[in-house]
């Protein structure tokens, strides 16, 4: 007998059987049946106070499981608040379902009132955008949205439901979720790169973004240990082989004039593990003659900055595997690569203990580095510290750094620290955010403090935009438009019930960080910061430096 339940009830139905656990969001008025239908479910639903928060939020717990977080909200204002949150997934390569509200479609009392066209608006910055305009379409709808989100490359997919259509009869039945195999690279594509590998005179290994799977790290680690070909990292593919490791090099957080711009300058041959081009790219690669070999799900797009001279496309540790198996290691020569590596190692420990007030980057990263444990996870927003956590701090495990190096939003990193926890309840976690991020959505600290997760929050207070305040400084403008006041962080934390504290010498921030990180509920630190080392550091010395090795 078929079973009828309302298409809110199966809607949810079809939710659970994909596995969500979690939904973030804000309801509105033409989302109450759904949110019902959530309430008599076994998925949880978290409340929190902006819509962009819930997005940031769910696209995290994509990031981290590798299966699409959900993010609810209502129609008008709460889908024009996502936006910048669901851009968010679909540059950085995160699966995420986004599920809005709309008025009814067949017969409405309010005219056009908080009416936009949503379908349309979130249509340029997802993999698909739908709405249903029929209750037994649903579990076809959803597990398309899913399959879209989550296939290679992963990013967001919309689902709008109607007020009156969620309210309909539905007889339809959820659709089993399938796993998809992906498919083994060409054999031929593996012979031609293991050729041209075996032939380089100093190949080099770019880990990027799209390594960041799972099943991965095992193949890759299992390749440059055959090989011994050295590797750098972008800010996206910081950790997916442990940073300790005698063949990492550095990440690439500056675009130029960096000791391993001059790695990549002299090899004649880039293994590029997974490069996206939508990330921030580390260098020009694939012009003149330096070769690039793309080992990725997909075909590269072609790029001013990337232009591969081969594609192996397929599962990227299949891909590696065969390659591993297939290569016969040559007598490379490494010793420029060795050192270009010693002199950045050199370079990021200068500073790294100045007792100078307030805290210099070098000394805050070493801090932050020697607190938290190997599995430990940072989540960053988007600001000046983010170029010194990426350079500076090696990740030992993978996504153990989430920072975002695709549409580099401010804004992101307290959601991020609240999702990584729910995700990692048994891992130390610790959000560091610039003053101006920090306040982006700082009202978040209610739902960390109302889900009673245990974060860390650290705030580099300099009073302004930073990284702006950087690159205004670099072209030698007067300092201009960029800075402001901030509130008392301590009686601010302590406002919501979190535990403030404010560092009052560089002294005091190692040991602050461990109680912190050891403590219950939320704790926010207060760090002031003293931004004078940008242009001289990152810019006029290093790229004296460098040019010298």
């Amino acid at each position: 007998m078929e079973k009828v339940r309302t298409a809110s009830d199966l809607f949810v139905e079809c939710l659970e059987k994909e596995g969500v656990e979690y939904i973030f969001g804000l309801p509105g008025e033409e989302s109450l049946a759904l949110l019902e239908s959530i309430r008599k479910s076994r998925i949880r639903f978290i409340v929190t106070r902006h819509e962009q928060a819930a997005a940031f939020m769910a696209a995290t717990v994509g990031r981290l499981r590798g299966r699409a977080g959900v993010v609810l909200s209502t129609l008008g204002p709460g889908a024009t608040n996502l936006v910048t949150g669901v851009a968010f997934a679909q540059l950085g390569g995160m699966p995420l379902v986004v599920i809005t509200g709309q008025k009814p479609i067949k017969r409405s009392k309010q005219g056009q009132f908080q009416i936009i066209n949503v379908v349309e608006m979130m249509r340029p910055i997802t993999k698909s955008s739908r709405s249903v305009v029929s209750a037994d379409l649903i579990p076809s709808i959803v597990r398309d949205a899913f399959r879209k989100a989550e296939e290679e490359r992963p990013g967001a997919a919309h689902v709008e439901l109607p007020e009156d259509v969620a309210s309909e009869e539905a007889r339809a039945a959820p659709l089993e979720r399938i796993r998809a195999r992906r498919p083994s690279p060409d054999p031929k594509a593996v012979e031609a790169a293991a050729s041209m590998i075996e032939a380089a005179l100093h190949p080099l290994i770019l880990v990027a973004a799209g390594a960041n799977r799972k099943r991965v790290r095992c193949e890759l680690e299992a390749f440059i240990t055959k090989t011994g070909i050295p590797f750098i990292a972008t800010q996206m593919g910081k950790g997916v082989v442990d940073e300790r490791s005698a063949e990492y090099i550095g990440t690439a957080a500056l675009m130029e004039n960096d000791f391993l711009h001059r790695a990549v300058e002299y090899s004649d041959l880039i293994i590029a593990i997974g490069h996206d081009v939508t990330e921030k790219p580390p260098a020009r690669m694939g012009y003149g003659k330096r070769k690039v070999i793309h080992v990725n799900f997909y075909p590269a797009p072609i790029d001013d900055v990337y232009f591969p001279a081969l594609e192996v496309i397929g599962d990227i540790a299949h891909s590696l595997a065969a390659l591993e198996k297939r290569i016969k290691p040559p007598a490379w020569d490494f010793v420029f690569f060795k050192k270009a590596k010693e002199a950045l190692s050199a370079h990021l420990m200068e500073k790294a203990d100045d007792d100078g007030f307030p805290i210099k980057p070098q000394r805050f990263v070493a801090e932050l580095r020697s607190a938290m444990p190997a599995n430990g996870i940072i989540t960053l927003d988007n600001g000046m510290y983010k170029i010194w956590i990426a350079r500076n701090y090696p990740a030992y495990e993978q996504n153990t750094v989430l920072l975002d190096n695709a549409l580099a939003s401010m804004g992101a990193g307290l959601s991020a620290a609240i999702a990584a926890r729910l995700v990692h309840p048994g891992r130390r976690v610790a959000c560091v955010s610039g003053d101006g991020g920090f306040m982006m959505n700082s009202q978040e600290l209610e739902t960390a403090i109302r889900l009673g997760v245990d974060i860390t929050v650290v705030i580099i207070n300099d009073g302004g935009y930073g990284m702006i305040k950087w690159k205004q400084d670099a072209l030698s403008m007067p300092s201009f438009g960029l800075d402001f006041g901030n509130p008392d962080f301590v009686k601010y934390a302590e406002s919501y019930g979190a535990n403030g504290y404010r560092v009052e010498r560089a002294s005091e921030l190692g040991r602050l960080l461990r109680e912190c990180l050891g403590k219950k509920g939320v704790n926010v630190i207060d760090c002031p910061i003293d931004y004078s080392e940008n242009v001289p550091a990152l810019t006029d010395e290093l790229a004296r430096l460098a040019a010298g090795l």
